[in-house]
């Protein structure tokens, strides 16, 4: 992290996460995080995190304790009550899913591989997606050359898609590390209402192609493919289904 006197303590990062900030702090904590890239990365993954846990646990303290466990504080102190014996559940339910999540790394590596790609175009997308000013690295104007520029770095042929049909202009594009193999590109549309998407296109070592599959999570949904040596993501807010008809469109104009 760069040290200056905009770094945002360890509990102001908690508290925005948890968005518990009032909004001028807010304001001048996301434009660091805009400066600080590695800081905005930990951020989202804290995001997803909560998002993650919320939904694993909602409601969980409101449902009547299992007949098989409701024996467990019969073996227990006199002083350990009803709130404990459901810490204990939690924590059971907590080890559990963390031993399934450990399974699936050692099981399939390729999923493994497929989550940190979905990952860093959520990321990304998080972090760049409501900027104003510095939305994208190359504006739409300088179509010709962000595109050439893109396809040279990712040493394959791109193109911007062509999304007006659907209502979206092309905003610009940027390029991006990945977690995977080389760098990373990202294009930018946006409605005349505001709304917007992203397309992250990265290199994939695998080869191997795969239909449309879908994801939700960090408050948008997204979905990714594999086609020959490139791999991508569609995000957005949108409904599933207006999603699916951006990523068709956009499938069929990278592979004609």
């Amino acid at each position: 992290m760069s040290k200056d006197m905009n770094e945002p303590r360890e509990d102001e990062i908690q508290a925005l996460v948890d968005d518990r900030l009032d909004p001028t702090r807010r304001t001048e904590i996301e434009n660091w995080l805009v400066l600080n890239p590695d800081a905005a990365a930990r951020v989202a993954d804290l995001r997803a995190q909560r998002v993650t846990v919320q939904q694993a646990f909602d409601g969980l303290l409101d449902r009547p304790v299992p007949a098989r466990l409701r024996n467990i504080g019969a073996t227990q102190p006199a002083g350990v009550g009803p709130v404990w014996r459901m810490a204990a559940m939690v924590t059971l339910v907590v080890m559990g899913a963390v031993g399934g999540w450990f399974a699936n790394e050692a099981l399939a590596p390729d999923e493994a591989v497929t989550t940190a790609f979905t990952r860093d175009a959520v990321r990304a997308h998080s972090l760049y997606v409501g900027e104003k000013r510095h939305a994208v690295e190359v504006n739409a104007t300088e179509e010709k050359h962000l595109v050439a520029w893109l396809s040279r770095r990712l040493q394959n042929e791109l193109v911007a898609p062509d999304l007006s049909e659907q209502g979206y202009q092309l905003v610009g594009g940027r390029l991006l590390p990945a977690s995977v193999a080389g760098p990373a590109a990202q294009f930018m549309y946006e409605t005349e209402a505001g709304e917007r998407i992203t397309i992250y296109i990265e290199q994939d070592q695998s080869g191997r192609g795969n239909d449309f599959r879908f994801t939700a999570y960090d408050g948008v949904s997204a979905f990714w493919w594999k086609d020959g040596p490139l791999a991508y993501v569609l995000i957005g807010t949108s409904e599933r289904a207006e999603l699916l008809a951006l990523a068709q469109t956009t499938r069929r104009q990278f592979t004609p």
